[in-house]
């Protein structure tokens, strides 16, 4: 029984993210078991969808006051605890989101300067020309209103205005799903980081398709 399920999920995936797909996510974590190995995608965003600037008028968009944010880290339902306003805020980043009225529905962060990832003992580094997009949330009574796509969509607006090239993100090659969700809002990729651990030290390797966005890790200084 146990092994008919094992092989009806096998089925599933494959199904979802074909075979070449599959085998590599099961590879990711046979290797992981081990030691720690990612694949971490790059992507860019440089153009704004119109389809994606329209909204219900019930919603408010704007990006949130440091007091807003100390206001809704209140409720643990909004994933936004102290320590990580904090750092979040003495780096300059800024948060865009979505109100209907007193609930915060969904939000985005948006950061200019090198951004700790997973592990956090790694920062980010990207061109000073473009926009770190990262922690997209949606509420889950709003799931599926494509607020997370309206609220991208006006974060890169905004600055596009202010003169930058556009936003970068980055997913993590086994997730599917949120890689799908990006090439559908119009995501490109920007070229592969492979990080791993070894003898107890992180080290990284980015792709040559990196280096126009001087996509990479460093350590945390």
């Amino acid at each position: 029984m146990v092994v008919q399920e094992l092989l009806q999920k096998s089925q599933t995936k494959i199904r979802q993210n074909g075979l070449f797909n599959t085998l590599l996510q099961m590879l990711l974590k046979l290797i992981n078991t081990f030691t720690l190995f990612k694949i971490l995608r790059g992507l860019t965003l440089q153009k704004v969808d119109p389809r994606f600037l329209d909204y219900p008028p019930h919603f408010t968009p704007m990006f949130l006051s440091e007091q807003l944010l100390r206001h809704y880290a209140l409720d643990p339902v909004n994933e936004l605890p102290g320590h990580f306003i904090d750092q979040a805020m003495a780096r300059g980043d800024q948060c865009f989101g979505i109100f209907d009225g007193e609930r915060l529905a969904s939000y985005g962060w948006y950061s200019r300067q090198p951004t700790p990832i997973d592990p956090p003992e790694l920062l980010l580094h990207f061109s000073s020309s473009f926009v770190y997009m990262y922690k997209g949330f949606t509420h889950h009574d709003y799931r599926g209103q494509r607020l997370h796509a309206i609220g991208m969509n006006l974060a890169l607006k905004h600055y596009l205005e202010q003169g930058y090239q556009g936003l970068v993100s980055y997913v993590e090659s086994g997730n599917f799903d949120s890689l799908k969700s990006c090439y559908r809002l119009g995501y490109l990729n920007i070229g592969s980081i492979y990080l791993f651990r070894l003898f107890g030290r992180y080290r990284s390797v980015a792709s040559r398709d990196c280096e126009p966005y001087q996509l990479g890790l460093k350590p945390l200084a």
